[in-house]
């Protein structure tokens, strides 16, 4: 017998600001089932499950959840800013703390640490933690993957597999979706299409929608072309028993061009693609003896490499590992402890960092796709006008004048991309390019990639994108030694099978057996002490995280007024300038804590 629904929206309608998000969303979800919620950037995702918790009331329709129902939820960004411990957070809502420090103990979380000093994937964690230690009855994760590595990916599909309640996820993470879910729920032109299959075969399914809706639009065509050749006849308005098929006529035609408008809507996605330069070097880079360590956390040891043009790389492993550390070094942007890096000369690079530093908020969309001014870019050598432009990357005209620190996550992103596949390169440097994404286009990046003739550098986390993309991998294998497997992600872990145990913590160099007698014995071992500098850099960082943490905050808030760039342009610009460099203060406080936390744990130091 099926299991009666624990959550039911019948026919949900909600506006804002005169824009229609929802106009009749009906589905249910009962326990034991794990719903995938897709759709594009901007269709309303987050809204729903917002509707889902009751953080938001409909204008029309029910939100009905079964009595006594317990919803917990894991936001895109937690905040943990008002609790003292971790532990005082993820007990928050229970009566039971107990459960809470069990599960933080599960995700690899320190009950006891200090919420401010906490990285993005320990963020992440904690955050799941307190919606598992909750116990409740629907479970809603917005992004849960977002930050974690492979190990904790993996670590969560099992405790969802278990989970005995509904279960309502957004994710772009295809591999993950496909692993964990039992029904779909396709969110698109303001209604929500469900499937009883999990997301493995979502392709299929909607790809059988589109084609019903191909099949419907023709025979409206044909149906209105009938009615066409009637009204060429000669038959007038006038006769008062004709009016009624000539109103009908005048219906159909509004239908079709809705019908068509909306069909066109569904089908158009970003058009990415990207072109090699004109190098014709065959070697790329290579690197000799390569080694960099920070104090005892090692990011390479004695590593040789040689790329050539054409290969397709993937840097994989858990967090901690060095792995955006290590690429800035094959790039040359970080200066090795031993060894050297030669580059081809004359290659055109484009790099992709994860942090998106290269949009600035105060630009307009406009002005960060056309930094010499004017309005038109160069794409790929040929002249293109910017909203043509903006228009492939799914931006809207209205959107051109809008500042970028009006973006979503996926728009920056797709920003970043669409800047950067402007010029040829001969080398494209991507480091986590599918955050936030749409499946659409997460697929046409797929495809772009794959008709690149030039070099890929990829560092991802997302494994069905590298199968799909890259040759090989580049994997740790602790103490800073890599190795390269052949194939993708799937073929690295046959190969390597540590790399999907191995926890998120940096590596260490642990092939110097300090104090080692010359029998081979080991002598006693001696406390290790830090140094003054770096307990002082310690407290130091310690202190600035929660205080740039909050000025970030604060800034953002301001950065958000509509009215500010208008009344006061100076003071935005301040405002934003100031926003980029206390966010690259907070980064290098948090990477200056991580490495001499990692420190202390290798020495065993005592404070």
């Amino acid at each position: 017998m099926a299991e009666l629904p624990i959550l039911r929206l019948a026919d949900v309608e909600l506006t804002f600001g005169g824009t229609p998000i929802f106009t009749g969303v009906t589905f249910t979800l009962a326990k034991g089932e794990r719903a995938a919620l897709v759709g594009r950037n901007g269709a309303g995702k987050s809204t729903l499950m917002r509707l889902v918790t009751g953080r938001h009331d409909p204008d029309a329709g029910d939100v009905w959840r079964q009595p006594g129902t317990e919803v917990a939820v894991v936001e895109q960004e937690p905040d943990l800013s008002a609790y003292e411990t971790v532990l005082d957070y993820a007990s928050d809502g229970t009566d039971e703390p107990w459960m809470a420090e069990a599960e933080l103990g599960l995700f690899g979380i320190d009950p006891g640490a200090n919420p401010n000093t906490l990285s993005g994937g320990q963020i992440r964690r904690a955050a799941l933690a307190k919606a598992f230690a909750q116990g409740p009855d629907i479970l809603l994760l917005d992004e849960p993957t977002n930050h974690l590595d492979v190990p904790m990916i993996e670590t969560l599909e099992d405790r969802l597999k278990a989970f005995p309640g509904a279960v309502l996820l957004v994710s772009h993470d295809r591999r993950f979706l496909e692993n964990v879910t039992t029904t779909t729920l396709w969110l698109r032109q303001g209604k929500v299409w469900k499937s009883p299959r999990g997301y493995a075969e979502f392709d299929d399914w909607a790809a059988s929608i589109e084609a019903e809706e191909e099949k419907q639009l023709q025979r409206m065509k044909t149906q209105l072309k009938s009615e066409q050749h009637w009204l060429a006849r000669g038959v007038t308005a006038r006769r008062k028993r004709n009016m009624g098929r000539l109103t009908k006529l005048h219906e159909l035609r509004a239908q079709h061009a809705k019908q068509k408008a909306l069909l066109n809507e569904a089908k158009s996605t970003a058009g990415l693609s990207a072109e090699s330069g004109d190098s014709q070097s065959r070697k790329v880079l290579e690197a000799f003896g390569l080694s960099k360590a920070f104090g005892e956390t090692v990011i390479a040891k004695d590593l040789s490499l040689r790329i050539l043009k054409g290969d397709r790389i993937g840097i994989v492993g858990p967090n901690g590992v060095g792995k955006t550390t290590l690429l800035k070094l094959l790039l040359g942007e970080l200066t090795p402890d031993t060894g050297s890096v030669k580059i081809a000369q004359a290659l055109t690079v484009t790099y992709l960092d994860q942090t998106r530093e290269t949009l600035k908020p105060n630009e307009t969309l406009w002005e960060a796709l056309t930094p010499a001014g004017g309005d038109s870019i160069m794409v790929q050598g040929k002249s293109k006008h910017v909203a043509a432009y903006a228009k492939d990357f799914l931006f809207t005209s209205e959107q051109l004048r809008q500042p970028v620190s009006a973006l979503s996550g996926g728009e920056r992103n797709r920003l970043t991309l669409a800047i950067a596949l402007a010029q040829p390169a001969d080398v494209l440097v991507l480091d986590e390019p599918t955050n936030d994404l749409d499946m659409q286009t997460l697929d046409l990046l797929e495809e772009m990639l794959t008709d690149f003739d030039g070099t890929l550098i990829l560092v991802s986390h997302d494994r069905a994108f590298l199968d799909a993309i890259v040759t090989s991998c580049l994997v740790p294998m602790g103490g800073g030694k890599w190795v390269e497997t052949a194939g993708g992600w799937s073929d690295a872990a046959r190969q390597v099978p540590s790399l999907t145990s191995q926890k998120a913590a940096p590596a260490k160099d642990r092939t110097k057996a300090k104090g080692a007698s010359a029998s081979g014995g080991q002598a006693p071992k001696r406390e290790a002490k830090l140094s003054f500098k770096d307990k002082h850099r310690l407290k130091e960082a310690e202190d600035a995280m929660p205080r740039l943490g909050k000025e970030i905050e604060e800034l953002e808030a301001q950065l958000a007024d509509p009215e500010l760039f208008n009344a006061d342009p100076e003071k935005f610009q301040a405002v934003s300038d100031r926003l980029v460099a206390a966010r690259g203060e907070l980064e290098q406080a948090e990477e200056d804590w991580l490495a001499i936390e990692a420190l202390k744990e290798e020495m065993g130091a005592k404070e």
